[in-house]
């Protein structure tokens, strides 16, 4: 019924500061962590932003924008790894309702601009088309995939006006007007979180080891990721589990409306991400299961998101060369340290 968020003063560690990343998520604890899934009618959670006053996100003119948005579509670009597309067949009723919302950093918007991309309204204001572009000023990672998880994830925090919001990737150009798809997957089947179901694999398992065949994270950190993730009881997804269809979705398009339910499963699924790796796919199924698969959301089937986007290729294969990485020691430290001494406790303990 009520969610409020954990917000530290300062984080230190062994008289040494914590990398900025973890400040942010706020440096959750193993029984924090644990305490998070107990579900209670009013719950106090990390959700990012725990820095003191948080970063320094929005300009005014940006924030105030925000402000006004009830209905929203957002995606995001980081580190220049996508072009912008225009969504298509809005309708002028959605134009009106819906803040179309591109969340930036510093490298993309300059990219925009430098390709003339970029226009200015009146206010002040910066647009690419329909997309009003939003500069996370202040980005809490030094990895691009892993700030570009903070506007997926935590739209509730960055648009706390919000009701309704569909996300998608950089990568998806949306060609379906944004009423319909609420319209299809929320309204109609009285769901307030809707999300597809990846195209090839069901289990977790086999998605972390298809991120490692195609390089899509350090493999070493996804094994840590996965070791965990046994050790808590997170068993393969089987028919056993029906009528969740799969433990795995194809997490480019997020349709929710902001209720206190989905707002705290985001913070979860976010804390999930800021922990381990930034491959949210491999944290979905984990926290449906720690919630005792009692949070309801309508997975629909993929044939049906392939009609909403049409995927476009990424402007380079990979986000940057920690991908690449094979071992422990190719981590930067603040990677690796978490790992170094790892023992996590059983749930409940």
């Amino acid at each position: 019924m009520n969610v409020t968020y954990i917000v530290e003063e300062s984080l230190v560690d062994a008289d040494k500061e914590l990398p900025v990343g973890i400040l942010f998520g706020g440096n959750q604890t193993w029984q924090q962590r644990d305490e998070s899934f107990i579900l209670k009618p009013s719950m106090k959670v990390h959700c990012g932003f725990a820095q003191t006053g948080g970063p320094e996100l929005f300009s005014p003119k940006d924030h105030a924008f925000g402000s006004r948005c009830r209905f929203l579509v957002a995606t995001g670009i980081f580190d220049n790894y996508d072009q912008p597309q225009q969504p298509s067949n809005v309708s002028l009723l959605a134009q009106e309702l819906f803040c179309f919302a591109m969340l930036v950093d510093h490298v993309s918007l300059e990219s925009f601009k430098h390709g003339g991309l970029l226009s200015h309204d009146e206010y002040g204001g910066k647009w690419v088309g329909m997309w009003r572009v939003l500069e996370l000023k202040s980005l809490p990672y030094n990895e691009p995939r892993r700030n570009g998880k903070v506007p997926k994830l935590l739209l509730h925090r960055l648009f706390p006006e919000a009701r309704y919001s569909v996300w998608i990737d950089g990568k998806l150009e949306l060609v379906t007007d944004p009423i319909l798809i609420l319209e299809r997957y929320l309204w109609r089947e009285n769901q307030s979180f809707a999300i597809a179901q990846h195209k090839h694999h069901r289990s977790v398992y086999e998605e972390a080891d298809a991120c490692k065949r195609r390089k899509r994270y350090a493999r070493p950190l996804i094994d840590k990721h996965m070791e965990v993730y046994r050790n808590e009881g997170l068993q393969p997804w089987s028919e056993a589990k029906l009528p969740v269809q799969s433990d795995v979705p194809e997490g480019a398009l997020i349709v929710r409306e902001h209720t206190p339910m989905t707002n705290l499963f985001s913070c979860l699924w976010f804390n999930e991400v800021n922990r381990f790796t930034p491959r949210d796919q491999l944290s979905f199924g984990y926290v449906v299961h720690r919630l005792d698969y009692s949070f309801p959301f309508f997975m629909f089937p993929n044939c049906e998101y392939n009609t909403l986007v049409v995927l476009h290729k990424h402007v380079r294969e990979h986000s940057s060369k920690l991908e690449w990485a094979k071992r422990m020691d190719e981590l930067p430290e603040h990677l690796a340290r978490p790992y170094n001494s790892f023992s996590a406790p059983s749930p409940g303990t």
